[in-house]
């Protein structure tokens, strides 16, 4: 296949879907190993293009069969659509992984997109760094956290990844490879960062990491009653001044319980203060035989009952005060459970994530829960955050506010509805869904949520006049016109 004068039969039609299972879809889909085949990819049939414009998709004619649009893809940890590409071509970055230089004296790594968190988190803890922004799983490319512009338990100190991404080098539609920052072409840098794959192939990125001396946190749990006391909590200033924070929260809970959840606070804990039996190897991460999901669970395993006992057990159970903890235990709880996803059943699940502006967020989440616990919807995981201001990113996600991430299970047009009425919710008190988890917004909601998509537009246009890169996601929302 590798001598193959043209590099579209390289493509392997596959099945693919993002985390959360949901609506799978045949795509065209290879794995390069090298920059310049994905050049060589892009820039194949391109003096054809320059008598003519791609048609739509599904249209006759060579353009259309033999240059497809594309979308990069990492290790497919995007819930929804963002990373598949029905009819059209998938590039998987998993093997561009190498790490390219690492400068200790500053934290600055450059590595090629495909590498993984865990790949950092193994080789760099031990040397005293750590990612200096993370999402619940370490199972996630640079690439793709940069295209996601990800956020982890500390965005209301830190932001986002992108405010740690000192550079980065893109590949565009016409096979120029550009080196992008915040001071050098800018605005393409700001377009890439949280533009979803669409502005081209990152190939590598140099972020800075920060420095720490211990494998673990410092993490003070606390309970709330309900969701105004949590809100109390998380606007304590002792709570604003830790520099993680994240609450598990019981979405069924209802009544003068709605809203309860643990909270807890975390802080990256100096060696000097472990524990003595810690202090011999204090970068070192406890060893752990991840579980694995081996099938799919039956379509009733999770239902509200079984939920409902879960969420009150685990409310219940869990004890107060300080603890110290991991950082994989703190950051990556789902991640000893490999597969978990499969627990949702064949049919899958979509994840809901939710984020209010202070001004509306006690009413807007409130309404919320409210017509989830209605619907009779299990939330197996729901995560409540705090988040802090804006970032540059044009299409970035999270403002000041709160945020609420909700798993539900795929119940066909029970679900439709029901994300319907939370979509109304959401638009009504200022809010935002994530492009990261989303699969089911419409394109109206998405153009009304990003008061910056003209900007976005504007320099897809530019970098990419013949719209190359697409998803599924792009399409359903209309992001390039």
């Amino acid at each position: 296949v590798r001598e193959s004068p043209d590099p579209m039969s390289r493509f392997v039609l596959q099945q693919l879907a993002g985390w959360g299972n949901y609506r799978p879809e045949p795509c065209r889909v290879y794995r390069p190993e090298r920059r310049s085949e994905v050049r060589e990819l892009l820039t194949h049939g391109a003096a054809d293009d320059a008598a003519a414009t791609t048609p739509a998709r599904g249209a006759a004619g060579p353009a259309a069969a033999d240059r497809p649009d594309l979308i990069a893809r990492g290790l497919g940890r995007s819930y929804g659509d963002s990373a598949t590409n029905a009819g059209g071509g998938v590039l998987l970055q998993t093997r561009m992984d190498c790490l390219i230089g690492f400068d200790p004296a500053t934290g600055l790594l450059e590595a090629e997109a495909g590498v993984s968190f865990a790949t950092l988190v193994d080789l760099f803890l031990p040397r005293g760094f750590f990612l200096p922004v993370t999402p619940g799983t370490k199972f996630v490319t640079l690439g793709g956290a940069i295209a996601a512009d990800v956020h982890g338990k500390n965005h209301h100190v830190d932001g986002t990844i992108g405010n740690f991404v000192v550079s980065l080098r893109l590949l565009t539609a016409g096979g120029e490879v550009l080196a992008c920052s915040p001071t050098e072409n800018a605005d393409v840098f700001w377009a890439t960062v949280g533009g979803m794959g669409l502005t081209g192939v990152i190939l590598s990125a140099t972020i800075r990491m920060i420095p720490v001396s211990s494998a673990y946190a410092a993490v003070d749990y606390r309970k709330a009653a309900n969701l105004d006391d949590a809100l109390e909590k998380f606007a304590d200033p002792t709570h604003a001044a830790r520099k993680y924070s994240v609450a598990w929260i019981d979405c069924l809970a209802a009544g003068g319980s709605l809203g309860r959840c643990v909270i807890m606070d975390g802080e990256h804990l100096p060696a000097a203060d472990l524990p003595a039996k810690m202090r011999a190897d204090p970068l070192a991460l406890p060893r752990k035989r991840g579980k694995p999901v081996p099938v799919n669970f039956p379509g009733f395993a999770l239902n509200r009952l079984s939920v409902k006992l879960f969420n009150k057990a685990y409310y219940w159970k869990q004890p107060q005060g300080r603890r110290v903890v991991d950082l994989d235990a703190y950051f990556y709880p789902l991640d000893g459970v490999r597969d978990w996803n499969r627990i949702y059943g064949k049919r899958g699940f979509v994840q809901y994530q939710a984020l209010f502006p202070p001004a509306t967020a006690r009413q807007g989440l409130k309404e919320l829960l409210e017509r989830l616990s209605a619907s009779g919807g299990a939330s197996f995981l729901a995560v409540l955050k705090r988040t802090g201001g804006q970032g540059p990113g044009m299409l970035s996600y999270p403002f000041a506010g709160y945020t609420l991430a909700l798993d539900l299970p795929n119940t066909g047009r029970r679900l439709a509805e029901l994300v319907r009425s939370l979509d109304e919710t959401l638009l009504k008190h200022g809010g935002r869904l994530y492009l990261a988890k989303d699969s089911m917004m419409s394109a109206e909601a998405f153009a009304a949520m990003y008061p910056r998509l003209g900007e976005f537009r504007a320099v897809k246009a530019r970098v990419d006049p013949g719209n190359r890169f697409s998803s599924t996601q792009a399409r359903r929302l209309r992001i390039a016109e």
